[in-house]
């Protein structure tokens, strides 16, 4: 018999969890956790999605596309429209790397941590 998993959270490390899921709560409107704090901030969506922020000493930011500090994982989200999106995102603090592999399908960007995500349209 298969395993059967469904995904209810991602966390990603970082050196400021507030300040992280700020970024990410103005982004997607997620609701703040009630509990959260310096040490593990949180935002939950309607359909039970978690997303996690954790405070790491000596946090060093993925350094993408060059692997000198591994991206270790990212997190794609679908807009409606890619310049339009990128342009709010860099208005909260989102970073924009040079490197865009496919700039007319998708937008790599990074959030204030450093952790690299995608925006992607259908």
């Amino acid at each position: 018999m298969s395993l059967q998993m469904k995904l209810c959270a991602i966390t990603l490390d970082c050196s400021d969890p507030m300040a992280l899921a700020a970024f990410y709560q103005q982004a997607t409107g997620l609701e703040p956790h009630p509990k959260s704090n310096a040490e593990f901030a949180g935002l939950r969506g309607e359909d039970g999605l978690f997303i996690g922020f954790q405070r790491v000493d000596d946090y060093r930011a993925p350094s993408w596309p060059d692997q000198t500090v591994p991206q270790q994982s990212h997190l794609d989200f679908k807009v409606d429209d890619l310049d339009e999106a990128e342009t709010r995102l860099l208005e909260l603090g989102a970073g924009k790397p040079d490197h865009q592999p496919n700039r007319d399908r998708w937008r790599v960007l990074t959030d204030p941590a450093g952790h690299p995500f995608c925006l992607v349209t259908s």
